[in-house]
């Protein structure tokens, strides 16, 4: 059986998911839904370590679409923040956040980047 094209990755706290998909538009829909599933279950607490973490400075949840292998994975995908805003990002292990003004969604932005990739 042939690898799907494109792999989500949902890391959610401790859990960690993969779903793969063949069509770009399906897997960036399906972002778009467990992102908002995510954001639905509330807000963090404020965390106190060294200083006191507000909700809006911790990332609760951080979706990924990739393609390709090694050296040669193109990636991007959205931070699901603790205030409940979306940021989106292009990178693996070095993310670059994005501006998504200009776009409907940062899930549009998401896509736009990795279609502007390939």
């Amino acid at each position: 059986m042939p690898r799907p094209s494109w792999k989500l990755t949902v890391r959610n706290g401790a859990e960690v998911d993969h779903e793969g998909f063949d069509d770009i538009g399906e897997a960036v829909a399906r972002m778009r839904e467990r992102a908002l599933e995510i954001r639905a279950e509330g807000p963090p607490k404020a965390a106190n370590l060294l200083r006191k973490f507000e909700p809006e400075d911790q990332v609760t949840a951080r979706l990924e679409l990739s393609r390709g292998r090694f050296g040669r994975i193109r990636a991007a995908g959205i931070d699901v923040r603790g205030d409940g805003t979306f940021m989106p990002y292009r990178g693996g292990l070095r993310r670059e956040e994005l501006d998504p003004s200009g776009h409907d969604t940062p899930f549009d932005l998401v896509r736009e980047t990795l279609e502007g990739d390939a």
